[in-house]
């Protein structure tokens, strides 16, 4: 063996300038959605938005350093056709990989939304987290979600896909305004 290629490249393990760095793996890919009817009053919208900019900016320097781009998509349910297009049942809705992270359904009037589109009975979503009932969704319940999403079992169940149809609450609302439009 030549003595210059032993002391240039320790280990003899690759020309000198010529080592070869390990692949670039590809980032795994964490699209989390936030869907919402208003952000203008709705005080709902507007809560749950910042504590999912809180969660994300918590815990994205953690995902980031384990391989995960973290992509965040709000969409502002405009419209029936919208809704329909994004299977969207109620606002405001945060999904993580197309999951709604909120285990449990509930509603309750929203004044904002009501006095937005003219119909005072429209319902907003409740979040539950730990048995409590909140307005908002608190920022643990983000940031949990997110990281069950990441780092829990992966065993997925089949879920039956059920046959979306634009529930009663919304169909309201989107009614509403096309009436104030009208007007």
């Amino acid at each position: 063996m030549d003595n210059n290629i032993s002391k240039c490249c320790p280990g003899n393990t690759g020309c000198c300038g010529t080592a070869q760095s390990e692949p670039a793996q590809a980032r795994k890919q964490l699209n989390i959605d936030f869907l919402y009817l208003d952000l203008s009053v709705c005080e709902r919208c507007q809560g749950a938005e910042t504590n999912l900019d809180k969660a994300v900016a918590e815990v994205s320097s953690v995902l980031r350093s384990a391989g995960y781009e973290v992509n965040v998509n709000k969409v502002n349910i405009v419209s029936k056709d919208l809704a329909v297009k994004h299977e969207f049942v109620s606002s405001p809705t945060i999904r993580v990989n197309g999951r709604d992270i909120a285990l449990e359904f509930r509603e309750s009037v929203c004044k904002e939304c009501g006095d937005l589109c003219g119909d005072g009975d429209v319902e907003c979503r409740v979040w539950v987290y730990e048995g409590v009932e909140y307005n908002e969704p608190p920022k643990e319940m983000i940031v949990n979600a997110i990281l069950k999403e990441v780092y829990g079992e992966k065993k997925r169940t089949v879920e039956l896909k059920k046959m979306y149809r634009l529930p009663e609450n919304l169909r309201v609302f989107f009614e509403g305004l096309d009436k104030k439009k009208s007007k």
